[in-house]
């Protein structure tokens, strides 16, 4: 069932500019950092898919495009056909959930079984059945190393794509985060690539850059000027610990009596980051959908007494200070935002897909 939000929100920056004769469908599109960032390329979004229905607020009244909720495992090309307009470049954009592919799930691989890994398989299909001009997927890099991936390479062979894709770096492209991502890009009318990077060791966005002028706030407290810039609350101990950290550090400058007795065996020597401080002058660490936990990794803001506030990690996902991820009318529902959060594709990374979209059809039609 779908449904378009009447909302009032923002348009995406440069949404006036938008291609003239293509449009985009997104599949898993969560709260739709991949749409938001097409559209400010000039790409319009005419639907996006995902089986969570709790994205559907954030992605609707940022985007003013219909969310529709159905599980992809499910979805019929008929479907997603019917959202492009008659005569239009059809460019048909994904991130499936990336949890099957990730490192730490290839740990055990053979004691789980999860139906994740088959969403890729119904990416495949659907392209199939539609066949767009343009196909872009974002993923984590060790996708490319399981079966889903080659029998969508050879799908894509088949149906004579033109393919290309790559690990990028994510601060190379403006995103103020290490992240590493896999991209694809395939195209029925030429040769496609994504841009080259647009930012370098010099120029990185930094923590500094992106968060370095939020209002101050304590943990367990809220801006009043955005219920989204709040912390978590932490306990006494990790108060200390906190306090003996420093930007960049680990939990080996802490005293010993503050080192979780886990860290001291072998099996949780290598866990250097948990527990850590950012550093105001380069990008953050990778954004995962536990940022706000000051225990899950190098969280702890560089300076003041707490973890990342909610806003600061969709900051440093490249999204607008002013993006919306709940109805005002509801509480905010912390663990739900951050997995939202975390599992988006950064907006800025979105653009750069989008850019490198229209800059490949305007390079064929003008050959």
């Amino acid at each position: 069932m779908s449904s378009t939000s009447s909302t009032k929100s923002k348009t995406p920056l440069n949404n006036q500019h938008r291609f003239s004769g293509a449009s985009a469908v997104d599949l898993f599109c969560g709260v739709g950092g991949l749409t938001y960032g097409l559209i400010e390329s000039g790409i319009p979004v005419n639907a996006g898919f995902d089986i969570d229905g709790s994205c559907r607020y954030a992605f609707e009244s940022n985007n003013r495009t219909q969310f529709i909720e159905r599980d992809i495992g499910k979805l019929t090309t008929k479907d997603v056909a019917d959202q492009y307009p008659e005569d239009h470049f059809k460019i048909l954009v994904g991130c499936a959930p990336c949890q099957p592919f990730s490192t730490y799930a290839q740990r055990y691989k053979d004691k789980i079984k999860d139906h994740r890994w088959n969403l890729l398989y119904s990416f495949a299909r659907i392209i199939r059945g539609i066949e767009p001009e343009v196909i872009s997927m974002e993923n984590v890099p060790f996708l490319s190393k399981h079966e889903p991936f080659f029998e969508l390479l050879a799908t894509l062979k088949k149906m004579k794509y033109n393919v290309t894709y790559q690990n990028i770096h994510c601060e190379s492209y403006g995103v103020p985060q290490k992240r590493t991502r896999l991209v694809l890009l395939a195209s029925r009318i030429g040769h496609i690539d994504i841009i080259p990077p647009t930012h370098g060791p010099d120029n990185f966005m930094t923590v500094r850059d992106a968060i370095g002028h939020l209002e101050r706030i304590e943990a367990g407290e809220f801006s009043e000027d955005d219920p989204l810039h709040r912390a978590q609350r932490l306990s006494e101990l990790n108060k200390k610990r906190l306090l003996s950290s420093r930007p960049g550090g680990s939990w080996r400058d802490w005293d010993p009596d503050l080192v979780c007795p886990c860290h001291m065996k072998e099996s949780g020597s290598s866990y250097a980051s948990v527990y850590g401080r950012m550093s105001w002058d380069e990008p953050s660490p990778t954004i995962t959908t536990n940022f706000f936990n000051y225990g899950s990794g190098r969280f702890g803001h560089p300076e003041q007494l707490r973890a990342l506030s909610l806003r600061e990690g969709a900051i440093l996902q490249s999204f607008p200070a002013d993006y919306q991820f709940r109805d005002p009318k509801e509480p905010v529902q912390f663990k739900r935002i951050a997995t939202h959060i975390g599992n988006a594709v950064p907006v800025r990374l979105g653009r750069i897909i989008g850019e490198s979209v229209i800059n490949h059809l305007e390079g064929c039609l003008n050959a």
